[in-house]
């Protein structure tokens, strides 16, 4: 395992960090005297790396459509309290909502605690000591996957949404005896529990190498476009041409049952009218990945009563229905998505091309680990977070969920490749093939869910499981990718709604989350008709 040695050097601090109340154009830190009046100190020793768009300014905030500053953390002087021997001290940091800790090797874990504290930009006031999720490494590509072996992955915490903030400061703790890994949610720490001393060499501890913070700006929606969609629609019956798909490596090739037969065809009643104007090439192609449901350009796939879900299976599968698919489909009426255009998706951040499993036999259910401190209407904020953080940070190819749910129950597109489609995916590793992975915004450790959110992923499952003819309640067998539960080409029986602590050791999909997927799929099944 590949390490940082912090060694032993006396350091002398003459004074304690602190920062101004407004920002400069640039990173820098600032140093108080014991009277409190702050002096800027240039910090020519701390390197930032700014990952945007062309043209993204360096003194204000970032251009559309967002940016990502990287920190490399530095040996601490070693604190009795904390226990923190890297890190970073207070400073002021260009406008930032979103951040994780990311370093080189992502096959490498980090045994220990990360904290931070921000400073928020509407009062100028630091948080307490907030915990960052440790291990997330688990929700990504297979083992042997192109997408793990492109050289570009990094191991990483969960993003921690911490909404416009301006200031930042990070320890860690490291924890070599760790066991299995904890719930962990986001939480105050205490605003005086351990002050993580000032920056110089701790003692001697190895952690993963090239630790560095990044800091997410997930920047605004293109001009024009829809942030989140309306609220989620009632229950039918409630009151109320891109890039080639790519195979899987040593797999089937994609299969053009899904949309590809239903090309021309009528949009649903209630779909947009086509959006085309001041779209990229990789935008339209994302788009397109949809056009059997909606016209290109749509922001929003309306939801379909399950008449008109039972048609559409139809359109999209023809000849690929089995003969009980024909005789009777069990399937949920679609629910409404907002599509990647719908939450602003800046689609030259990922590769170009999509990939494509053979079908899907089973639903993943995740939560982002990202904290419970967001509103709603903030929701395409964040999954810009997570899909730059996945994109730049990470390195893998697109976001690795196929799609996310909101606490209050909106459902987003993830992954770019066709909601329809089976798009594979980079969020449980080991199973990625065969299967889809829904993320439930928040932490859910120690905190329930929303209940329109466990609605909106029985009502997903039901659909997107009923285009495959796949039963909630059953089991199916999945072959492991390799991981650390499972050994590679092990043949697993797994439940058709699963959490992903079912496939990894992991606490993901958080306690709370994972003790509603009894109920989640029930209510599939009755979706489907069953």
């Amino acid at each position: 395992m590949r390490g940082i040695l912090a060694s032993s050097i006396g350091v002398t601090c003459a004074a304690a960090l602190a920062l101004p109340l407004a920002p400069p154009a640039a990173a820098s830190v600032s140093s108080v005297s014991s009277a409190g009046t702050p002096a800027p100190v240039a910090v020519a020793d701390v390197a930032t790396r700014t990952v945007g768009t062309a043209g993204a300014r360096t003194g204000a905030r970032a251009d559309v459509p967002g940016s990502t500053q990287s920190l490399p953390l530095r040996p601490l002087t070693r604190d009795r309290a904390s226990g923190a021997v890297l890190g970073l001290t207070p400073r002021t940091v260009r406008t930032f909502s979103l951040l994780g800790v990311v370093w080189e090797d992502p096959s490498v874990d980090l045994h220990g605690r990360v904290q931070v504290r921000t400073r928020a930009v509407s009062t100028g006031d630091w948080t307490d000591w907030q915990d960052v999720e440790t291990h997330y490494t688990q929700h990504g590509a297979d083992p042997d996957s192109s997408e793990a072996a492109s050289g570009k992955a990094r191991g990483a915490t969960a993003p921690l949404w911490v909404g416009e903030s301006d200031g930042v400061e990070v320890r860690v703790l490291p924890e070599p005896d760790a066991g299995e890994p904890e719930e962990v949610d986001p939480v105050g720490t205490g605003p005086d529990e351990g002050a993580s001393g000032g920056e110089g060499a701790g003692e001697v501890s190895t952690l993963p190498a090239g630790m560095r913070l990044d800091l997410v700006d997930p920047g605004e929606a293109e001009p024009g476009e829809s942030a989140g969609g309306a609220e989620p629609q009632a229950e039918p019956g409630e009151s109320a041409g891109g890039p080639e798909p790519q195979a899987e490596p040593g797999g089937p090739e994609p299969q053009a049952e899904f949309g590809e037969s239903a090309e021309g065809a009528e949009p649903a009643e209630g779909a947009e009218e086509a959006h085309t104007g001041v779209m990229t090439a990789a935008a339209k192609a994302a788009s397109a990945a949809n056009s059997a449901l909606v016209p290109l350009g749509a922001t929003q796939i309306p939801s379909l009563t399950a008449e008109e879900t039972r048609e559409e299976l139809v359109a999209l599968r023809g000849t690929g229905l089995t003969e009980q698919q024909q005789a009777k489909p069990y399937i949920g009426p679609r629910p409404s998505i907002v599509t990647r255009r719908g939450w602003g998706a800046d689609e030259s951040l990922r590769e170009k091309s999509f990939v494509y499993t053979s079908k899907v036999k089973a639903a993943f259910v995740h939560h982002t680990a990202s904290g419970n401190s967001y509103s709603c209407s903030q929701a395409p904020s964040l999954i810009r977070g997570f899909y730059r953080y996945h994109t730049k940070s990470l390195g893998w190819r697109d976001i690795g969920y196929n799609f996310l749910v909101d606490k209050c129950g909106r459902i987003y597109e993830g992954r770019a490749g066709g909601v329809a489609k089976p798009v594979k995916g980079a969020h449980t590793m080991g199973f990625n093939s065969k299967t889809t992975g829904i993320a439930v915004i928040g932490s859910y450790g120690s905190k329930k869910p929303s209940s329109k959110a466990v609605k909106a992923v029985a009502r997903l499952t039901a659909w997107k499981l009923g285009l495959h003819g796949m039963n909630p309640k059953k089991k199916t067998s999945l072959t492991s990718g390799g991981g650390n539960l499972y050994a590679k080409g092990k043949k697993v029986k797994m439940k058709v709604i699963s959490g992903h602590r079912d496939g990894f050791n992991t606490s993901c999909p958080g306690g709370k989350l994972h003790k509603k997927l009894g109920s989640v799929r029930s209510k599939a099944a009755g979706y489907q008709g069953r």
